[in-house]
């Protein structure tokens, strides 16, 4: 025994050396910090999910005892809530009206508004990178608008230009006010506008991230192609689109799951119409209190995530010969459009004045309208006027500049965004950093992995998620910690690939060379690393900012209409005091554009970095 006692001690001492040392290490620390936190932040919250959908609530089990004769009580365990939403013989109707028709409604407005974008942004994107058109930069930030601003931006303007009397409330829009022609319903409401508004919203997105791959292509390939006398035609079949495929296809892949997920748009342009899909259904259920069957449809909605990301997983993994991994020409040849220049410009400026520049023009002018559609008589009573403004069944309290319920709403996002995007942009770059240090390890896979799964849960999911969580942890109901939990969390990934993508470009040489010089690990991050990718790092503070002061869908569930500025517009939109709402959308958009304006001038950060012309 007192031969082992000495070995046994030695190895006790060898371990705690080991974990000592291994924790000495700051990127071992925080792999480990986000693992735990990360698995913490999605295991629990997808228990709570799973446990509410398989359990009877207060209003559930009131109505499926006396549908079916039962003796169920709050808290126990059941599969009706899949039953009646999903279908049976009892519920066919039922399940019809609030699953599978807004279902297949998801599935094809998705659809739709996948193939606008892919093929709105993807023509801009090869006009911009790859022919030698007019105003590249002009056109480059412009386009981009309607990404920024928020995605019911455009769903306002078709209201404000296409409403008729003819159509829904009979509010007159700005096309029968000026020309007396009034557009059938189908053209007002229904999945047409929805497909169209939100193409047009996600086209920047796939401008991004098509154009962005146009111009990082190997020229050399087209030079090629070009001394072998091949076709411009065939050169574009041939060797430009399957190079981009891969792009082409996660675009299609993420368009079409942020679709699925979108609230705001149809409940703007689709509900008026009687067009509802999965979002807009899920919000009724919340709302009606059958939390359970809401949960279960929170569970598809996560399933499609999930199944659309391993589609694109499974499908750009096995496309790595379109990458090339050599040395590329630094000379772009540009196709020559010769007299289609002045056309296509001229074309492009046009679309656009109206999908960035024509919707601030409308919110003005309809914040300004007495009535509705009538600019025979504009005012600006309901931006300045400090006394109540009656005439509405709706307590819509002073103008807008002297609101106080307004202000404070604005207050809320404007503190909810900026808290957000400076733990968001933080921790995206610590987990860049660990991720990057650690590369090639489990463990930096898992956290890799973790930081992205918020994005596969779509917006309206996952505010129920939490709300499922708030349920049981009563004192985050209802309060900011709550909303600054869950936006933090939903914008992380793409902060985390961001700051992953970036520190993995810096050679660990560079801090190498401070460490012998005896720089310690803060001093390392604050003077040499953060600098040397000052405008990446910046945008992953950036985006989370712009995003949450334009969300809707991730906060409705959540909070209440006076708290945040996106809900506030949400409610009087509701009420039909559309003064009020396209004047809140107008502050919103003002400030978006300004924040990412200033930014970029100050910082050189920019979401279409990389893709605009010279």
């Amino acid at each position: 025994m007192n031969n082992k006692e000495p070995e046994v001690q030695k190895r006790s001492g060898n371990l705690l050396y080991k974990i000592k040392s291994y924790f000495s290490v700051q990127a071992n620390v925080l792999i480990v910090l986000f693992a735990i936190l990360l698995l913490v932040l999605t295991i629990y919250p997808m228990y709570s999910v799973i446990r509410s959908a398989v359990t009877v609530g207060n209003m559930d089990s009131m109505m499926y005892n006396s549908l079916f004769g039962l003796k169920l009580k709050n808290g126990n365990f059941t599969l009706l809530n899949f039953e009646m939403l999903l279908g049976n013989a009892f519920t066919a109707e039922y399940s019809t009206s609030y699953f599978w028709k807004p279902l297949w409604n998801s599935l094809r407005m998705s659809a739709y508004a996948s193939v606008i974008a892919i093929l709105l942004g993807g023509i801009v994107a090869f006009l911009i990178t790859r022919t030698d058109i007019h105003f590249k930069r002009f056109f480059s930030s412009v386009f981009i608008f309607p990404y920024i601003m928020p995605s019911w931006t455009l769903a306002l303007v078709w209201k404000n230009v296409f409403a008729n009397s003819n159509v829904g409330t009979g509010v007159v829009g700005m096309l029968e006010s000026l020309t007396g022609i009034c557009v059938p319903a189908w053209f007002v409401y229904g999945i047409f506008p929805c497909s169209i508004v939100m193409g047009i919203h996600y086209a920047p997105f796939a401008y991004i991230l098509i154009g962005g791959t146009l111009r990082n292509m190997d020229a050399n390939l087209e030079e090629a192609a070009t001394i072998l006398q091949a076709s411009r035609f065939r050169i574009l079949t041939k060797i430009t689109i399957p190079i981009v495929m891969p792009a082409l296809f996660s675009t299609i892949l993420l368009v079409f799951s942020s679709t699925m997920a979108s609230y705001a748009v149809p409940v703007f342009v689709g509900s008026p119409g009687n067009f509802f899909v999965l979002s807009t259904r899920l919000s009724s259920l919340y709302n009606s209190t059958y939390s359970g069957q809401a949960f279960v449809m929170t569970i598809v909605l996560i399933l499609f995530g999930v199944l659309l990301l391993g589609i694109n997983q499974r499908f750009t993994g096995k496309r790595k010969s379109f990458t090339t991994v050599t040395g590329k020409s630094g000379q772009v040849s540009y196709i020559k459009i010769g007299k289609a220049n002045i056309v296509l410009s001229v074309f492009l400026i046009i679309l656009l004045f109206m999908i960035s520049i024509f919707p601030i023009i409308s919110f003005a002018l309809e914040s300004l309208c007495e009535n509705q559609g009538d600019y025979s008589h504009l005012t600006l009573r309901y931006w300045l006027s400090r006394e109540n403004i009656g005439g509405y069944a709706v307590n819509v309290g002073n103008g807008i500049l002297f609101n106080k319920s307004i202000w404070a709403a604005l207050w809320g996002s404007l503190k909810l965004s900026f808290i957000v995007s400076i733990i968001v942009g933080t921790c995206g770059i610590l987990i860049g950093y660990a991720v990057a240090r650690k590369r090639g390890t489990r463990l930096a896979s898992l956290v890799s992995g973790l930081a992205f799964f918020p994005y596969l849960v779509p917006s309206m999911a996952f505010g129920a998620i939490f709300l499922a969580v708030s349920s049981k942890l009563t004192f985050l109901r209802g309060t900011m910690l709550l909303l600054i939990l869950v936006g933090s969390i939903k914008y992380l990934p793409f902060a985390s690939r961001s700051g992953t993508n970036s520190m993995m470009q810096l050679s660990g040489e560079i801090e190498e060379a401070a460490l012998i010089v005896g720089a310690s690990w803060p001093k390392r991050m604050l003077r040499i690393l953060f600098p040397i990718q000052k405008s990446s790092f910046i945008s992953g503070y950036l985006l989370p900012f712009v995003s949450c002061m334009r969300e809707l869908s991730l906060f409705i569930l959540l909070t209440t209409s006076g708290t945040l500025i996106t809900t506030l517009l949400s409610y009087f939109d509701e009420k039909a005091v559309t003064q009020m709402s396209n004047g809140i959308n107008l502050l919103i958009v003002i400030i978006v554009l300004l924040v990412n304006f200033t930014t970029n001038k100050l910082t050189g950060a920019s979401i279409d970095k990389g893709v605009g012309g010279n």
